[in-house]
């Protein structure tokens, strides 16, 4: 009798860890198809946009009307935006793409200033319609690679993935066709001499995105695992496993993963230079809500100081379910510095944090020569839609269109029933970007 009830144990013991082992793997392949789909969607995504990219500069061309061109030209200038975008969506942060990127943000700059231009009164040069001829053959060479890597992608049923696993594996002088036909790519425009663009005084350089800004003397995989364990706090007997990427790169990290003995996880992307968290996840339910909103963003503000990040605004703040979420970005001066923009996750129910984003911050955080704005905060007003009851004002620092850092009057007001964000460019007077937000109430004091 009691063999049979321990064997009806075991039995079901293995049918549990059978079901346990089946659900994880079930979750661990929804994510990888979701992050394969993303991928695949933002590869197909970039190649469609420099076919238009193509087309619409050959259209600029045969263009005879000033007044048509400056449309176009903008037209352009957007293309290239959101070609840039769908580049940052691919896992090519340790594959060097960065002349491609460059010639990206060149065109972009070049038809943006253009566009702003009164073509009428001050018509497009010879210089600049060759600048343009050359821009269209350019185009054309790096919209043939890419159909090229496209029509392999769909002939072998190629996963990006794959691109991934082997970037981080430092495996990406390995046979990839996608990673070769990048370094095509890459290859092709790099023959392209700076001068062909005609408007070099434009200042048309890609800005580096990586962590430059860093400062502190690198750190160890040891070290990297101690901060990890600050950070999660699930004793000294947890589970470690540390990876480390970008060898050889001024940009490395390590990243560490972290499991106790209640299978709690967490996880976090660390810098080699400086020790400072990219990001940090910890998996866990939070099944009932115990402190308020207000609690737990004090919760997020003393974690941050705690962890030398100073000179903060908390800007935003949401719940989702039993989870807070909290936006900060840098306060120099009464100017908010929009880039510099950090994310702090924190349970309801304990007040722990359980999530960070600093990535944005770390990339951009650093000490500005902020110019004086060029237009007052009254004359920003006048450029502002007259029916919007104007509640708040001040100066703030944004990334444009052309991910270029520009002084703005920031603007929040009213219209009806809704609340938005307006940013008035403090040189020119130009309306850069309209936010209608979700929520009416902006916390608008330094909390950090």
């Amino acid at each position: 009798m009691i063999r049979n009830i321990i064997i009806g144990i075991l039995v079901i013991g293995v049918a549990g860890t059978a079901y346990w082992g089946y659900q994880e793997h079930r979750e661990k392949t929804a994510v990888l198809i979701h992050a394969e789909n993303s991928y695949q969607r933002a590869f197909h995504d970039l190649t469609f946009q420099v076919d238009l990219l193509h087309d619409k500069i050959g259209t600029t061309l045969a263009m005879n009307s000033q007044k048509s061109l400056s449309p176009a030209l903008a037209d352009v200038w957007k293309i290239t935006s959101e070609a840039h975008n769908d580049v940052g969506q691919l896992p090519l942060t340790l594959l060097p793409f960065n002349k491609t990127e460059q010639f990206l943000a060149n065109v972009g700059n070049f038809s943006h200033k253009a566009a702003l231009r009164d073509l009428t009164a001050e018509p497009l040069s010879d210089k600049e319609y060759q600048t343009l001829k050359a821009l269209y053959t350019q185009s054309q060479d790096i919209q043939n690679e890419l159909r090229q890597v496209q029509h392999l992608v769909f002939k072998n049923n190629l996963r990006w993935m794959d691109v991934e696993l082997a970037l981080a594996a430092g495996d990406e002088k390995a046979d990839n066709t996608i990673i070769d036909g990048f370094k095509t790519v890459e290859k092709t425009v790099e023959g392209y001499s700076e001068t062909e663009f005609g408007v070099a005084n434009l200042n048309m350089q890609k800005k580096d995105e990586n962590f430059k800004y860093l400062e502190g003397e690198k750190i160890t995989k040891r070290e990297a695992v101690n901060i990890a364990k600050k950070y999660a706090g699930l004793g000294e007997d947890s589970e470690v496993k540390v990876t480390e990427n970008g060898k050889g790169s001024d940009y490395g990290f390590f990243s560490v993963t972290l499991k106790n003995s209640n299978d709690i996880t967490a996880s976090m992307d660390i810098t080699k230079k400086g020790g400072q968290p990219i990001w940090y996840l910890l998996s866990r339910d939070v099944e009932k809500q115990v402190i308020s909103l207000n609690d737990a963003s004090n919760k997020a503000i003393s974690f941050l100081k705690e962890n030398g990040f100073e000179n903060l605004d908390m800007f935003e703040s949401a719940q989702y379910d039993n989870v807070g979420v909290f936006t900060f970005v840098t306060n120099e001066n009464d100017i908010r510095i929009y880039p510099d923009a950090i994310k702090v996750k924190v349970a309801l129910d304990n007040g722990n944090i359980i999530g960070v984003s600093a990535s944005d911050y770390l990339k951009s955080h650093h000490t500005r020569e902020i110019p004086e704005p060029a237009i007052t905060a009254e004359e920003a007003r006048g450029e502002v839609n007259p029916n919007l009851q104007v509640m708040e004002q001040r100066q703030a620092i944004i990334m444009n269109e052309l991910k270029e850092e520009v002084l703005c009057h920031e603007i929040l007001g009213t219209l009806g029933d809704d609340t938005y964000r307006i940013f008035i460019n403090a040189e020119n007077g130009i309306e850069e970007k309209v936010e209608k937000l979700k929520q009416a109430e902006q916390v608008y004091e330094d909390v950090v």
